[in-house]
This record gives C-alpha cells, sequence and structure tokens, in this order.
C-alpha cells in the first residue's frame, strides 16, 4: 500500500480526517477528488494551514497536513509550536523532502534541523520511517495518538520488510558485540550495506532502525552501547540536535558514558544534486559509511563499556 492510497483510505472510513496542503499535492494528487470538501489546499501559506488545522482539529478533526519539511518546520514553527503544540492538539504533519530526501535543492529548501526543532516541541511527536513499508506501518498509530505528530515522509520503495510498528520503540534488525549502527529515515538503506560490508570484515555488527525519535526507544539506545563497543548515530541532519544529540542524552540521563561516533552533517549543508551522487559526495554511501567505521578498528580489540541493564 501507498502513503495516499492509505490516507485515501483512512479518510473515506473515518470524516473526522481533513487532508491539508500548501500547494504542495505531490504526495496526495489523486485524493482532492475523492475527498471532496475535505481536501483543502491553503496556497503557499505553510503558517495559515497551521493556524487553520489547528481550528479544524478544535472542532474534532484530525487534520493531516502536507508542506516542503523545510518550510513546514521552520516557516510555520511558532504555529505549530503554539496553535499545536501548546493545546496538544492532534494536527498530523507530514513533511515532504525532508534530509537528503531534496537532493537537487539548495540549503533554503534543505530540512537538516527539523528533528531538533519538532522535538524541542511539548507534546510533539516525531518519527522518521526508513521507506514506504515502514511509513504505511507505522501511520495508522501516528494518525490514532491524541498528540499532533511530525512525520519525515519518505515514500522510497525498497526490498526490505519491516517488523510491526510499536509505539515509542525502535526496530531491532540485529545486535552486535563490536559496532551497533544507530540510524533512521533514507540512510537505512545505507545502513544495511554498511552493515553487510562490515560483517564481510570479521565484524559483529548490530543495526537499529531508530524510526520512532519522540518517544525514543531508551531501552534500544542503552542496550545498544552496553553489548558494542563502538555505537553509530548516521543521520542525514544536523550533528547537533539530532540522533546524535538524543543518545548523548539518554546516556547523560542514565549516568552513563559510551563510544559514540556521529556521522551526520556537521556545521554545514550539502551540495545539491541527484540522490546517489548527493550520498557519495557527502560520503554516505553504505561502502563509505563501512570505511569510515573501519577506521576506529582499535574500538574492536577493547572490552566492553561497563554499562548495567536498563531499568524503567
Amino acid at each position: 500500500m501507498t502513503y495516499e492510497e492509505l490516507l485515501t483510505e483512512t479518510a473515506l472510513n473515518d470524516d473526522r480526517f481533513i487532508v491539508m496542503t500548501a500547494e504542495n499535492r505531490a504526495l496526495v494528487r489523486n485524493i482532492p477528488a475523492k475527498l471532496g470538501n475535505r481536501f483543502i489546499d491553503t496556497g503557499i501559506t505553510e503558517q495559515t494551514m497551521i493556524g487553520a488545522a489547528a481550528g479544524l482539529a478544535l472542532r474534532g478533526r484530525i487534520p493531516v497536513v502536507h508542506a516542503l519539511a523545510s518550510f513546514l518546520s521552520m516557516r510555520a514553527f511558532e504555529f505549530i509550536r503554539t496553535d499545536a503544540g501548546i493545546p496538544k492538539l492532534p494536527v498530523k504533519l507530514s513533511s515532504f523532502i525532508p534530509g537528503f530526501l531534496s537532493d537537487g535543492n539548495g540549503p533554503t529548501h534543505q530540512a537538516l534541523e527539523d528533528i531538533a526543532l519538532m522535538c524541542g516541541i511539548p507534546n510533539m511527536t516525531v518519527f522518521a520511517p526508513a521507506d514506504e513499508d515502514d511509513l504505511v506501518k507505522m501511520l495508522p498509530q501516528v494518525w490514532k495518538h491524541p498528540n499532533p505528530s511530525y512525520v519525515r515522509i519518505n515514500t522510497r520503495k525498497t526490498d526490505y520488510v519491516h517488523a510491526p510498528f510499536e509505539w515509542g520503540k525502535a526496530e531491532v534488525v540485529s545486535i552486535g558485540e563490536d559496532v551497533t549502527i544507530l540510524t533512521y529515515g533514507l540512510l537505512f538503506e545505507q545502513a544495511l550495506i554498511a552493515a553487510e560490508v562490515l560483517k564481510s570484515e570479521g565484524l559483529s555488527v548490530g543495526l537499529i532502525n531508530m524510526r520512532s525519535l519522540k518517544p525514543v526507544d531508551e531501552r534500544a539506545i542503552l542496550e545498544a552501547t552496553r553489548e558494542s563497543r563502538l555505537t553509530i548515530t548516521l543521520e542525514d541532519h544536523f550533528q547537533t540536535g539530532g540522533l546524535y544529540s538524543i543518545v548523548a542524552t539518554v546516556l547523560l540521563k542514565h549516568g552513563l558514558t559510551a563510544n559514540v561516533l556521529p556521522i551526520a552533517l556537521n556545521e554545514r549543508w550539502f551540495k545539491p544534486s541527484l540522490l546517489p551522487n548527493v550520498l557519495q559526495h557527502e560520503g554516505f554511501t553504505g561502502k563509505q559509511i563501512a570505511e569510515r567505521i573501519l577506521g576506529y578498528k582499535t574500538f574492536f580489540t577493547q572490552p566492553k563499556m561497563a554499562i548495567p541493564e536498563f531499568s524503567e
């Protein structure tokens, strides 16, 4: 099932759902004809769209709103915080072309701080699916939840079949004694490739899809850092405020430390191009990720860090 098919089916079966867009119909081209006046295009007015969505939510509706990730998370930030976050309204934000998915666009259209911004809003929930299979498995629960949500929409099709979605839980693909890769979104594809390269070098490799970033799976993070000698955070986001910061916060909360290597964009935007070229130029292909991790071989001969079992 595609994103559009799931949204159409959900809206046709529940008239509380309203589909909205700020003149960004790429994900919902066929929906207007099927929903009639329950489809609303506000034009290039992300702030107005959020205000209208909040008003609809106050009246018992569930608005699913669409806009480019950079403009949804930044141009409309105050409105999301004030109109949806503070009153804890079920405004569902569908964020289009986040991170490297905006491949050919320049810095103004690159959403590389959206996770940090959205996680900072009280009551907001934040999700980043690895591909379309992961996306459609999580959305029914996300849309039913009473809190506002921000989803990094990813409709890329892959051959990977994901485990069923559990609220606030990561998807543990494998457990490794030498290295564990924590990642989310588009880069899950490359992490799978990197894991295979590392295994061919004789390493024991763990891989975790951090599909839910808020609420985050603290148990998965702490168990990964306990099981492995080195933990990698891999993300198409600025290093500040993303998964690396989330992992650091979780460790500090529990009075712990660990060997953690961040692979992210550190204080810079990426060079626009076609997606394969972006990944290659920025060093985010599976092979390049594996090569970077292998540069830290000294960690793999060290004893594991003494990290206690997770407790609630």
